[in-house]
């Protein structure tokens, strides 16, 4: 059980970024690659996300991505599809589906009454230094035998703090960088991190890096490859 909240934890981190990839690709086929690391920047694994399906157009979009996540050992830790939902000049990401699915896979039929809250992930699409944006939490709870498991994740503190260039192995960009504060309670365990991410026109995250409580680099995601 602990292992299915280390993983919804990751895909949570993971789909926020996504749900602030506001100048996102637009076009079927694409593939972006990503590698993470540890904070003594060895490889822990690999996140790839590939748009498979685009309806509609201009001011209403729904854009659907195939994510898979490896380890560090190239076994599929998790794979499923994720849409964003782009309504005019704003980007929303509804995990209630996707978590669902996550619990059902790892955790079968162990698991039952499963229930899923979620504040729909918010982000404008034009951005400016100083924009502070809005808060986004998930919930779920399920009972495992005898166990009643909760788990919290709340995303707040979220601002737009500079424009600046940024190089990763995928290429050089200008891009902007957010910051975040992550809440995650688990099996009564509170996880208190801050983010930083850098967002690009027409590609989304290029990089985040978290940080724990004390501000010490734990980890971060980097952007290896763009395959259209």
């Amino acid at each position: 059980m602990r292992n299915l909240l280390i993983l919804l934890a990751m895909l949570l981190s993971e789909a926020v970024a996504e749900a602030q990839d506001i100048f996102f690709p637009s076009e079927i086929g694409i593939v972006l690659e990503y590698k993470t690391f540890d904070k003594k920047e060895k490889e822990t694994g690999m996140i790839r996300y590939t748009i498979t399906n685009i309806e509609g157009d201009g001011e209403n979009m729904d854009i659907t991505y195939l994510i898979e996540m490896e380890d560090a050992n190239k076994k599929t830790l998790f794979k499923e599809e994720l849409t964003v939902n782009k309504k005019g000049d704003k980007l929303y990401v509804d995990m209630s589906k996707l978590l669902s699915k996550v619990i059902l896979e790892k955790a079968g039929d162990k698991a039952d009454n499963i229930k899923i809250s979620a504040a729909q992930m918010e982000t404008p699409s034009n951005l400016k230094p100083g924009d502070t944006l809005p808060d986004s939490n998930v919930e779920v709870s399920m009972k495992v035998g005898f166990m009643n498991i909760k788990m919290t994740n709340k995303v707040t503190d979220r601002k737009v703090e500079t424009m600046e260039k940024i190089a990763v192995k995928a290429g050089n960009f200008d891009a902007y960088k957010l910051s975040s504060k992550v809440t995650t309670n688990a099996l009564g365990i509170k996880y208190i991190s801050t983010k930083a991410e850098w967002i690009v026109k027409g590609i989304g995250m290029v990089k985040s890096e978290e940080y724990d409580k004390k501000g010490n680099l734990n980890s971060y995601t980097e952007l290896v490859s763009i395959k259209e």
